[in-house]
């Protein structure tokens, strides 16, 4: 599931599927099944980011557990942006030519009702309320160009005088949304924001690191946050990356949003590509893809710069010829009275950091040498 995220499944679902925000929780089995083959001429040695997996999240809206993995887990451990990855042990070193190996996990998911703060420009605070955020989620580095001409004057010139955190970001939402600047396009990479405002299209995760890094700009707290989506009676199977890389999801999708700061509510998501009914720039807030029990939060993008990293994956199998196969596959089951399903041991997920995002992780590790995805699933 973590090398879900190690690679975009360029993927557009036409017909949103939602359970809604009812009382009760809901439950879910999400699994994944990676095989890698090599048919290159070089031995592919094995690093520990290619035996990690990637672990959600457990946060105030879910609790996920790791029910089934068809190899030992040597250890869990947390990347550079809090995210919680399990190391496997392959119980061999690598591959040489015309070998392969596959390996499957389950994750059991208890998701929550999902209430969001009644927002609204009145009570918004302002950008001098906004105090002890740690560096992290304001700096430049990595993915955030926030030093980049362009994108400051373009920030500068939606906020203007405003000081209203909420109402800034009304502006910047209404600027992306609007089609004239920004088209919706899948990329088999993700996009820097310079790349997505100069060539004007981009998809979820793209247009929301735009955002980010608007955000960033102004003095707005912000990062990226990754999931998957119940998506039931939808599917995909596809082939890209030279023939390098297989895809097949069913019943689910890979999606990604931008968390932002806005005081005095503090945290909240928004979402500006799969906002079903959207209406206006809060419905961004408002109608998060995340805000239905059917989506779950996975990992989180705060400093790591993902964009060069996914490309250097989506180079490492091109260039070596080695071929990766991922199949994904989410069902909504009932909520269990006992923990340990799946006929095996269950683990449950290390809470994650406060802040609570993604991704995505095989991904933290899986690159540290090229780390892990090179582009979510993207939903429309």
């Amino acid at each position: 599931m973590a090398v879900t995220f190690l690679i975009l499944t360029a993927a557009i679902f036409p017909i949103p599927v939602f359970l809604g925000n009812g009382t009760q929780d809901v439950g879910f089995i999400v699994r994944s099944s990676i095989t890698y083959f090599n048919n290159g001429t070089k031995t592919w040695s094995f690093t520990e980011e290619d035996r990690a997996i990637g672990l959600f999240m457990n946060t105030a809206w879910q609790t996920v557990y790791l029910v089934n993995c068809s190899h030992p887990v040597e250890r869990v451990e947390t990347d550079g942006d809090g995210n919680s990855v399990a190391i496997l042990d392959f119980n061999q070193t690598g591959l040489g030519f015309g070998e392969r190996i596959s390996y499957s996990v389950a994750y059991r998911i208890i998701s929550k009702p999902r209430v969001l703060p009644n927002i609204n420009e009145g009570e918004s605070g302002t950008l001098n309320e906004i105090t002890r955020i740690p560096e992290a989620y304001l700096g430049g580095g990595g993915t955030w160009l926030v030093n980049d001409s362009r994108l400051r004057n373009l920030a500068h010139s939606i906020a203007g005088n405003e000081t209203k955190v909420l109402t800034i970001l009304k502006g910047f939402i209404q600027w992306i949304k609007d089609p004239t600047h920004i088209k919706y396009k899948v990329h088999e990479v993700p996009l820097y924001p310079n790349e997505t405002y100069a060539e004007g299209e981009g998809d979820c995760d793209d247009q929301a690191v735009l955002l980010i890094t608007l955000c960033r700009i102004i003095g707005i707290p912000a990062y990226l946050q990754i999931g998957c989506i119940y998506l039931p009676g939808q599917s995909i199977n596809s082939t890209d990356w030279k023939g390098r890389r297989t895809i097949v999801e069913k019943d689910i999708g890979w999606h990604g949003w931008a968390m932002v700061y806005i005081p005095p509510w503090k945290w909240l998501p928004v979402d500006l590509t799969y906002t079903p009914g959207y209406a206006g720039p809060l419905d961004a807030i408002r109608k998060a893809a995340v805000t239905s029990q059917g989506v779950i939060q996975y990992a989180n993008i705060i400093e790591w710069d993902y964009v060069t990293s996914a490309r250097q994956v989506k180079d490492f199998f091109e260039n070596n010829d080695f071929y990766i196969y991922m199949q994904d596959e989410m069902t909504q089951v009932g909520l269990p009275t006992t923990v340990g399903g799946e006929g095996g041991r269950e683990w449950i997920i290390p809470i994650a950091v406060t802040v609570g995002i993604v991704i995505c992780l095989f991904l933290y590790h899986q690159i540290q040498r090229k780390r892990w995805r090179v582009t979510l699933t993207s939903v429309n």
